[in-house]
């Protein structure tokens, strides 16, 4: 079955949430209000109407509301400024208490029923008596939410080992698992100062090229590993696995020769579906 979606963010380099735009016209970049599982939201539209098969969506799929209006961003802009003075009573409040949690960010709610308090700590912190005390001087719901440090980079934004802005700030939607066998297998130095991001953690990016290593890697031999060519058998004593190359050497002649992928496997030494 097929589905008429778009494709709504409600952050900068969030996860996109699709919604079925019902008989409205909505242009990419649109501002719309949608209901979602926290209440009443308003989002940017960054997928313009597509048709998607089943297994791409969540089901119930839940309609666009409306486009937004000029009151509706208004009150987004009323949001944000209240969500400002809101961070700055709780960060006292957190004094107050003696509470050993870093507030990182605060947000209201579109409809205002709810403000959510996003903190980071080492473990668990007991907030009842910090929570009743910004419900008296809110008098709405609260919520705080204990985040991670990669969560905590997304919000805050800053600038990676490479000189550019995070990734995570800019347009990744989603963090995908990052392992140290990624760093192995690109050959880079395990210093963890040199394959960290500002949040600690392993850098994202190590995840970009990293099917194209494995790819590589199945198609070219092991270091060490003996294989025939035409000027004799040799052992593989470099790789070089995004340009595809392999420095094999000799043991009768005693040299290092340099192959591509592509002679090795015109010689027959290894095979065009070589995988491991």
């Amino acid at each position: 079955m097929k589905y008429d979606i778009v494709g709504v963010r409600f952050k900068k380099a969030g996860k996109i949430y699709y919604f079925d735009p019902d008989q409205l016209t909505i242009p990419e970049n649109a501002h719309v209000v949608v209901e979602t599982t926290r209440g009443i939201e308003c989002g940017t539209v960054v997928i313009g109407k597509k048709t998607v098969d089943e297994e791409d969506v969540v089901l119930p799929l839940k309609k666009v509301v409306r486009l937004a209006s000029e009151a509706d961003d208004q009150q987004v802009r009323r949001n944000k400024e209240d969500a400002e003075a809101a961070m700055d009573i709780c960060l006292q409040k957190i004094y107050d208490h003696h509470l050993e949690m870093k507030l990182v960010d605060v947000e209201y709610t579109f409809d205002r029923n709810k403000i959510i308090f996003y903190f980071t700590a080492d473990g668990r912190v007991d907030f009842r008596e910090l929570v009743k005390d910004l419900a008296a001087v809110f008098k709405t719901r609260i919520e705080l939410r204990q985040i991670g440090v990669r969560d905590e980079a997304k919000m805050l934004g800053g600038i990676g080992p490479c000189g550019r802005m995070l990734c995570c700030s800019t347009f990744l939607g989603d963090f995908e698992p990052v392992s140290i066998k990624m760093a192995k297998d690109q050959n880079l130095s395990l210093n963890p100062a040199k394959i960290s991001g500002v949040c600690g953690r392993l850098m994202c990016c190590l995840k970009y090229e990293n099917d194209q290593y494995e790819s590589a890697k199945q198609a070219l031999p092991d270091l060490g590993e003996t294989i025939s060519v035409n000027h004799g058998k040799g052992r593989v004593v470099g790789l070089n696995i995004l340009e595809r190359l392999v420095q094999i050497e000799l043991k009768d002649e005693n040299k290092v020769i340099e192959y591509t992928l592509d002679e090795l496997i015109e010689e027959g030494a290894i095979s065009s579906q070589a995988t491991k």
